[in-house]
């Protein structure tokens, strides 16, 4: 077995936040990425929307498409509906060869609003969620036919967004429905990732490898803060600069032959932390404790 290295062009710029690394390209971005070590790269809201115009850039760079975020707002819309609108994305992703789609809820999210405290995020009665679980298992279903699967991302301040959120989601959704694991977000949520995984590794067939300053954790959840108010105070970082051991869950992810991608992503102000900089710490820190959990990278 092996796993591919990527990286979130989120680092570079946020496109909730624009101001933050606004003035960067997407050309230093996906070069840095590739100097960094990485050979894929999630999509971003500077990347091109047509193949034709972002195939060329990543192979410049010597990139691929290793995924990127869909924004779903199925608790208003009909499964229809969202087809609709999901269907220039994942036409994109097609023709660039996305292994999957990273796929989030977020009607209701107060993921980027500074006033509203993670304490008020949405959340469902248990009617609603059996709707809501029908409707995400029929997108599953059809994204499986369209074969861009659909990788579950939870993400705080949403309505999916603890542990017991998430394998309430998995257990009362069809298979087709996979999983984006979120270590970080996952750890903020005061969940466990090694349990996920070991609990649900068949419908992992994504990774996110988001790492947490730990001191500056306990202070957004003693104090409650927004999720914009968290990041912006450095709660994310990269792996090996943070408090998770890694090593454990690739123990895991060895022990059930995965092979898909692990995706460096961290939000941080690219002012205070460089971004090549920390690419350059999650690269290494990744392929050393790969290693050690006898996990040979795929080199492109």
């Amino acid at each position: 077995m092996s796993v591919k290295l990527g990286i979130a062009p989120i680092a570079w710029s946020n496109d909730d936040m624009p101001e933050l690394g606004g003035e960067t390209s997407l050309d230093q971005c996906l070069s840095e990425a590739s100097e960094a070590g990485f050979i894929g790269i999630e999509s971003g809201g500077k990347f091109p929307k047509t193949s034709n115009e972002l195939l060329p850039k990543l192979e410049k760079y010597k990139l691929n498409l290793c995924s990127g975020w869909y924004g779903a707002n199925l608790r208003d819309n009909s499964v229809e509906e969202e087809k609709k609108l999901i269907s220039n994305q994942l036409k994109l992703f097609k023709d660039c060869k996305s292994p999957c789609m990273v796929f989030a809820e977020v009607s209701g999210s107060i993921q980027g609003d500074p006033n509203r405290k993670l304490s008020t995020r949405p959340q469902m009665e248990l009617d609603e969620a059996k709707k809501f679980y029908y409707k995400i298992s029929e997108m599953g279903k059809y994204l499986e036919d369209q074969e861009m699967p659909l990788a579950y991302h939870h993400h705080m301040g949403t309505v999916i967004e603890t542990e017991e959120d998430t394998i309430r989601l998995l257990e009362n959704t069809h298979d087709s429905v996979k999983l984006t694991l979120d270590t970080g977000h996952m750890l903020f949520a005061k969940g466990n990732s090694l349990k996920i995984l070991n609990d649900f590794h068949t419908r992992l067939i994504h990774m996110h490898c988001k790492d947490i300053r730990k001191d500056v954790l306990e202070n957004s959840l003693k104090n409650d803060l927004s999720f914009r108010g968290a990041f912006l105070d450095g709660a994310f970082t990269v792996p090996g600069d943070g408090c998770i051991d890694y090593k454990p869950l690739f123990d895991v992810l060895k022990k059930n032959n995965y092979n898909g991608w692990l995706v460096v992503e961290a939000e941080q102000d690219p002012s205070k932390a460089n971004p090549l900089e920390y690419a350059k710490i999650g690269y290494k820190y990744l392929n050393e404790t790969l290693r050690k959990s006898g996990i040979e990278i795929y080199k492109d």
